[in-house]
């Protein structure tokens, strides 16, 4: 009988011990109390945009410490900043929505440049330039996925200028198509007028084509001159087939697998091509 006690006393200690342990968790753990929504103030609500002016600070942002505070008390982990930048009456919804996230900073500072190209060049907004504009600002606040608190919303107006398109454009005003994806194979010259662009704009080019289904092509300011030519920004055929980043010197771009009938634009204020199916 004696033995059987200490062997029940032996069980129930673990019980004991899982038991105190259990509420010592419970009691430990961290709960969100409470926060306040950002401030968000703007260093003009009329922001000039001039060429010339690129290096200047066009717009700063600045906005209050939310102030979490938890079960521990206020909180010292690294709080994360979502800034949004829309047009205004799109109430942050549009597909055009800029959004920027920032690590513990409490403001953000613009240039000229920077601003002009987020208006005019980013794929996003892409404005018309010397048209005025208003657009909406606001930041959003939170500590991983949670306790997210949003500030208040403020406005400026802009005009945007044409910024420089961010590929150089071809010197001769041209653009011809080439590749084992094409008709005329890596054969350079290509055939004309086959194989050469339409010039839609200045910084724009398309041209439909039949193209051999997961080959490559290049594109080429000269016809028969390998000296210059236009890829994709990383490695041989390992864009993005359907469209992707352009870049001077760059690599071989694949195409899409299936063959058939494709319209390839090029458009070289943006830095990027698209190759789409007919």
């Amino acid at each position: 009988m004696i033995a059987m006690n200490k062997v029940f006393q032996l069980f129930l200690l673990p019980l004991a011990w899982i038991a105190i342990s259990s509420c010592e968790k419970k009691e430990n753990q961290i709960f969100y109390e409470n926060s306040t929504p950002p401030v968000l103030t703007a260093s003009t609500t009329n922001v000039t945009l001039e060429p010339g002016l690129e290096n200047n600070v066009a717009l700063v942002l600045n906005w209050t410490n939310p102030n979490y505070e938890f079960t521990t008390g206020v909180s010292s982990h690294d709080v994360m900043y979502t800034l949004e930048m829309d047009t205004m009456g799109a109430n942050f919804n549009s597909s055009k929505k800029v959004t920027t996230v920032i690590a513990k900073d409490l403001s953000k500072s613009y240039t000229v440049s920077e601003l002009n190209g987020i208006l005019g060049n980013d794929m996003l907004l892409q404005l018309s330039p010397r048209r005025p504009y208003t657009l909406e600002l606001r930041v959003t606040a939170s500590i991983g996925a949670a306790a997210k608190v949003t500030s208040n919303t403020i406005s400026f107006t802009a005009t945007p200028f044409s910024p420089p398109p961010k590929v150089e454009l071809p010197s001769t005003g041209d653009l011809f198509l080439v590749g084992d994806a094409t008709p005329g194979g890596w054969d350079n010259p290509v055939p004309v007028p086959g194989q050469q662009f339409t010039k839609v704009s200045n910084t724009l080019y398309e041209i439909t084509v039949n193209l051999n289904g997961g080959k490559s092509m290049l594109f080429l300011p000269v016809n028969g001159d390998w000296g210059d030519k236009y890829g994709w920004t990383g490695s041989n055929n390992e864009n993005n087939p359907s469209g992707d980043n352009l870049k001077r010197g760059g690599g071989d771009i694949k195409v899409p697998d299936d063959s058939g009938m494709y319209k390839i634009t090029v458009n070289f204020q943006l830095g990027v091509f698209s190759i789409v199916k007919q």
